[in-house]
C-alpha cells in the first residue's frame, strides 16, 4: 500500500475514535447479495442501532429485495421490510414507538469521476406505521475512492462520503439529513467491511434531535457460476453500506 493511503486510513480512523463514546451510537449492519446473473440480483440485510456505544438498543429492521441492472450506470430495486423502534432509556423498552411496515422502490444511477465513484440513489418509501400511513422520499448522494493493489478485478479498500435528505409529502416536508463518511475493506471479492461515522439530524418542529452513530457493516455477495463474468470499471467497488 502506498505511503499516502496509509496516511488516509489513519487520518479516518483517528476521526471515529476521537468522539466521545459516551454520545456516540452504534450502527450495525449484515448484507447478503445472490447474483441470479448478470442483470439480475437478490438481496437481504439486518440492521441493529442503538443510542450509546453498544448499549440502550432502541431498533432494529430486516428487508428483502431484488435489483434489476438496466445497463452498467443504471440499477432499479424494490424492497420490503419490518422497522421496530422502541423508546429511549435502556434495550427494547416496550412499547414500540414505531411499528412499520415498508415497501420502498429505488433507482440508482452511477457514474466515474477520474479515479472517483459517483452514486445517486432515489428512493420512494410507503409507510405503514403504528400511527398512519405515510409516504417519504428520499435522495442520497455519494462519492467514493477505491485504492490499493488490484486483485481479481477489484481494489481492496475505499474511503467514501455521502448525504442523504429525507422528504414527506405533509409538513414540516423536510424530515431528516443523513452524512456518513466511511471506510471499507474488501478482503475478497464476495466480502466487504465497513466502518464509518454517521451523523444524523432529525427535524421536527417542536424538536430538532442531532444523533451520531459508529457504522460497523458486512457485506457478503455470492455469485452463481454464470454470473461471474469480468466486471466493468464501474462495477469493481461496493457501494456505501447505509440504510
Amino acid at each position: 500500500m502506498k505511503f499516502y493511503h496509509k496516511i488516509v486510513i489513519l487520518i479516518f480512523i483517528s476521526n471515529i475514535l476521537s468522539a466521545q463514546t459516551s454520545g456516540l451510537g452504534t450502527w450495525n449492519i449484515v448484507n447478503v447479495k445472490y447474483n441470479i446473473d448478470k442483470n439480475w440480483s437478490v438481496f437481504g440485510e439486518a440492521q441493529l442501532r442503538s443510542l450509546s456505544f453498544y448499549n440502550n438498543f432502541h431498533y432494529y429492521e430486516y428487508k428483502v429485495g431484488g435489483n434489476y441492472k438496466l445497463d452498467k450506470n443504471i440499477v432499479l430495486s424494490l424492497g420490503i421490510g419490518s422497522y421496530q423502534t422502541y423508546q429511549q432509556g435502556g434495550n427494547f423498552v416496550s412499547p414500540k414507538s414505531n411499528d412499520e411496515f415498508r415497501i420502498w422502490p429505488q433507482v440508482v444511477l452511477n457514474q466515474s469521476l477520474w479515479k472517483l465513484k459517483l452514486e445517486q440513489r432515489y428512493r420512494a418509501e410507503l409507510r405503514f406505521t403504528s400511527d398512519d400511513y405515510k409516504n417519504r422520499f428520499r435522495y442520497r448522494i455519494g462519492l467514493s475512492y477505491p485504492f490499493g493493489k488490484e486483485k481479481e478485478n477489484y481494489k481492496p479498500y475505499q474511503i467514501g462520503i455521502s448525504n442523504e435528505i429525507f422528504l414527506s409529502n405533509k409538513e414540516p416536508y423536510f424530515e431528516r439529513n443523513r452524512f456518513l463518511t466511511a471506510f471499507s475493506y474488501k478482503p475478497s471479492k464476495a466480502v466487504t467491511l465497513q466502518a464509518g461515522y454517521l451523523h444524523q439530524f432529525d427535524y421536527k418542529i417542536d424538536n430538532k434531535k442531532n444523533s451520531d452513530f459508529l457504522q460497523i457493516g458486512c457485506a457478503i455477495e455470492i455469485f452463481r457460476k454464470s454470473s461471474q463474468d469480468k466486471k466493468s470499471d464501474d462495477d469493481k467497488h461496493e457501494i456505501i453500506l447505509q440504510d
